[in-house]
């Protein structure tokens, strides 16, 4: 299975914009692992903008 290379690029800017971290790293992260990070953080980000 391949993986959307648009998709990649989302991911990654959107996981280092939240955590300042080099793209390197978060290329060097397993996909499940990037997408578990990419959750949290929309998580984070919609609790914040309700308040909570």
């Amino acid at each position: 299975m391949t993986y959307a290379t648009s998709r990649l690029h989302e991911e990654v800017a959107y996981v280092a914009y939240h955590f300042h971290w080099a793209m390197d790293e978060i290329l060097d992260l397993e996909h499940p692992l990037r997408r578990q990070y990419v959750e949290e953080i929309a998580r984070i980000n919609k609790r914040m903008s309700e308040g909570d």
